[in-house]
């Protein structure tokens, strides 16, 4: 199946589960993520539509975006962010989803008021519990709000987390629904209020349910491209070196 083919299917899936939900397709915003594929693939992808891309390794994305340069594209920095590589992932991305520390808050404001940028950002949440995964834990979540309000380039806008990755439908239901609920919370008692509103959960096999649970933004690429080259592991720690979570 073409890459165009496949994308029309996520589509139309995206669009019968938003419509389970309550919402219409457009309420659901598809991130491509892009690792490990071949600007060139990447390239067909956009020229059916696709304009939101993401990626987990900063090196990656810069040499990626490179490529793409004077395509309509927006990139997102999905993965995990090191302080150090801060500099580089503000060449490309104009979206982080992955804000897990206070200190990560602090190397972007200061590189993003040299630039005289602004960045929307998530707020990474650990949903599964795993001591493997990044993210806070729900109830670090407040606090850390509040403490982001001292930043005036970051513009958080919710939420991401991974589900945990497993065959148990009930179990990542309840990681999506933990997100929802930090979310819900935040909507009502985060200064930032209305601004949180967005739930960046479910990738390749889990987006269906994630949307069916309020993901306003899934993030997906090997139902797009295939199966990738490397283990899942390399990508996402504590992931199992057999599967496709991405």
């Amino acid at each position: 199946m073409s890459i165009a083919a496949r994308l029309g299917e996520a589509r139309a899936r995206i669009a019968a589960a938003a419509e389970r939900s309550g919402r219409t397709a457009d309420a659901v915003r598809l991130v491509l993520v892009t690792k490990t594929v071949a600007p060139e693939r990447v390239l067909e992808a956009v020229r059916e539509g696709q304009t939101d891309l993401g990626e987990n390794k900063v090196q990656e994305g810069h040499k990626k975006a490179e490529a793409l340069a004077g395509e309509p594209v927006r990139w997102s920095m999905i993965g995990h962010l090191q302080s150090n590589k801060v500099r580089h992932v503000l060449e490309f991305a104009s979206e982080v989803q992955s804000l897990d520390r206070l200190s990560l808050a602090v190397a972007l404001e200061k590189r993003l008021e040299t630039l005289g940028q602004g960045l929307d950002v998530l707020v990474q949440v650990n949903t599964s519990g795993e001591a493997s995964k990044y993210g806070l834990a729900p109830d670090q979540v407040p606090a850390f709000l509040k403490e982001l309000t001292a930043f005036s380039t970051l513009r958080p806008k919710g939420f991401m987390t991974l589900a945990r990755f497993t065959p148990d439908e009930a179990e990542v239901r309840r990681c999506f629904r933990v997100l929802r609920s930090v979310r819900d919370r935040a909507l009502e008692d985060a200064p930032q209020g209305a601004a949180l509103a967005e739930l960046s959960m479910g990738m390749s096999g889990d987006y269906e349910t994630a949307i069916e649970e309020g993901a306003t933004i899934v993030r997906i690429g090997q139902a797009i491209f295939g199966p990738r080259p490397l283990p899942d592991s390399y990508y996402w720690p504590g992931t199992p070196t057999a599967g496709s979570p991405g």
